[in-house]
């Protein structure tokens, strides 16, 4: 169990684009830093890179689940199924 400096709103944290990775001002001058794709496998915890400190990152995890696209075929029709 890790004990957390804080508990932060993924709203709260600023999103790059570009490396897909949300940061959070550290009390130390860095930033707490969390992937998408760490958030999309249900990891809420965001960490410094230059301290020990760890924010819990508050976020709705059916938002960043990866959904899979399966696509059924018969003779007369198509069908597509989202999971």
């Amino acid at each position: 169990m890790s004990v957390y400096h804080d508990e932060v709103e993924i709203e709260d944290f600023e999103y790059d684009s570009d490396s897909e990775i949300y940061f959070y001002p550290c009390p130390c001058g860095d930033r707490f830093e969390i992937t998408k794709e760490q958030l999309e496998n249900g990891e809420e915890e965001a960490t410094c890179p230059s301290c020990s400190l760890i924010v819990k990152v508050i976020y709705n995890k059916e938002e960043f689940m990866q959904s899979e696209e399966i696509t059924y075929s018969s003779p007369n029709k198509k069908e597509s199924l989202t999971t």
